[in-house]
């Protein structure tokens, strides 16, 4: 019986220090083996008044939008984007759309601005650790043109683009949320 102690106490030491050693390794090396998107997630941000006051916000400014023969976030968004990295390209379409569209535009479409771009950079805030390692060019080419469609169109895109603050809110809690 204290054999069989021995070489269980032994066999745990063991696998401790193999643990170790393993983590030591990793942490010399950036921590490579840890998931890249570890930090492209959010928790549940689901609060009923900043879903109202984002879709109200949408809602206002699509009453300016004249421009319905043009979707910035839907499927054409994600076309060739692995679904491990759709987060990433979400944080992406959200820093381009705080800082060249809502910061710019924040004096319009009160009470709603107020509350949504806070939480919005918040969001951003958060995602700002999220990295993708490897070949990107599909997402890149894919954010490019959302950016070069709302630049082409002028103010008459910010309008568009705040018209889908809730395609963008919904687009990042399901790719986002854990």
């Amino acid at each position: 019986m204290a054999a069989l102690q021995k070489s269980v106490s032994s066999s745990l030491l063991g696998a401790l220090a193999t643990s170790c050693i393993l983590l030591l390794g990793l942490s010399l090396q950036g921590g490579e083996a840890v998931p890249v998107s570890s930090h492209c997630r959010l928790d549940n941000f689901q609060e009923p008044y900043i879903t109202n006051y984002t879709f109200r916000l949408a809602k206002e400014a699509s009453f300016e939008d004249n421009n319905t023969d043009v979707r910035l976030i839907g499927e054409k968004l994600f076309r060739g984007v692995n679904v491990r990295n759709h987060c990433y390209l979400m944080k992406q379409v959200l820093n381009f759309t705080l800082e060249e569209v809502l910061f710019p535009q924040s004096d319009r479409f009160q009470p709603y601005m107020r509350q949504v771009v806070p939480f919005l950079a918040e969001l951003s805030n958060k995602l700002s650790l999220c990295h993708i390692r490897g070949d990107d060019r599909h997402l890149q080419r894919n954010v490019q043109q959302l950016k070069d469609t709302v630049k082409k169109l002028g103010e008459s895109g910010e309008i568009k683009a705040i018209s889908e603050v809730d395609l963008l809110f919904m687009a990042l809690k399901n790719s986002c949320v854990r």
